[in-house]
């Protein structure tokens, strides 16, 4: 199943990098080489890997990807990520599915849908086996593609089995958290999010436990362990993420985009971003640029 999944992928996918489709949410991706380690933001979803390998680190935890596993990123985290097993002949294939968090709390409510023991997983990113349910799951899904006409009508249905098939592993219990109202994950999700619509703005730690409804202790244990980092640093890493991408593809030079996304002091932004990116922004910007690498997609 897993070969017949590969060679539907690589059949509609045939060039290397992000090919849309037609279904809401679903990318496939083919990587043709090895990579250097790139940022990347995960967002809510699920990347099934059936041919080559990638490594993922969440705050000094390495999650390792191969031909046999699912990604489960239940939250929006920054993360670095690398390719290191991909060729010609032998690509890293990849289906990235985004989750609907409402069709994921509508199969949560469910009394017949068991409850697995809690796993030790605590992060906000999990590295599953993939099962023969959810990859009969993904062909079906992808192969809709050969009718448009049935995709407004089947592929919500299919997603759904998806989300079933994953929330039956015990990688699920993260996704069962953080959809959950009223468990501690789910309002730290709230705070993620919240962080990511307004991370230009100064950060008051009361304020985000506010919106969180959670003590400013509650709040910052919570997310440490789920993002591996504190609110403070989740924030400096979606500046600084938006601030390569302002000038990488709109042309933004250093200065004003580091005051687009909240930045106060040029000196402080041009530290931080050499620290977290490995050079000054200029000579980061013209690398990209010549390397033709926009590393801004997570799978």
């Amino acid at each position: 199943m897993r070969q017949g999944l590969a060679r539907k992928i690589a059949a509609y996918a045939p060039t290397p990098g992000e090919t849309p489709t037609a279904i809401p949410g679903m990318m496939l991706y083919r990587r043709t080489k090895p990579t250097a380690c790139y940022r990347a933001s995960y967002e809510p979803s699920l990347s099934v890997f059936v041919q080559g390998r990638k490594r993922v680190n969440l705050g000094g935890h390495i999650y390792l990807c191969d031909g046999s596993s699912f990604l489960l990123s239940s939250i929006d985290v920054p993360a670095e990520s690398q390719i290191v097993e991909a060729s010609e002949q032998v690509p890293l294939l990849t289906l990235f599915l985004q989750l609907d968090m409402p069709t994921v709390r509508e199969v949560i409510s469910r009394e017949e849908l068991p409850e697995l023991e809690t796993s030790v997983q605590s992060r906000g990113i999990a590295v599953g086996e993939t099962t023969v349910g959810l990859l009969d799951a993904c062909i079906r899904l992808i192969d809709l593609l050969e009718t448009p006409e049935d995709i407004p009508f089947l592929s919500h249905l299919i997603q759904r089995e998806i989300v079933y098939r994953i929330l039956r592993t015990p990688q699920g219990e993260r996704l069962r958290a953080i959809a959950t109202t009223g468990d501690l994950s789910h309002r730290t999700a709230r705070a993620i999010a919240w962080l990511r619509a307004n991370f230009a703005k100064p950060l008051h730690m009361e304020e985000l436990a506010t919106v969180a409804r959670m003590g400013v202790s509650t709040l910052h244990h919570q997310f440490r362990s789920l993002t591996a980092m504190s609110p403070l640093q989740y924030q400096k890493q979606l500046r600084l993420q938006a601030a390569r991408q302002r000038m990488l593809l709109d042309g933004l030079d250093a200065t004003s985009a580091a005051y687009e996304v909240g930045y106060e002091s040029i000196s402080q932004f041009s530290r931080e971003y050499s620290r977290v990116f490995g050079q000054p922004p200029i000579r980061d910007i013209k690398a990209l640029r010549e390397s033709k690498v926009v590393p801004i997609n997570a799978a």
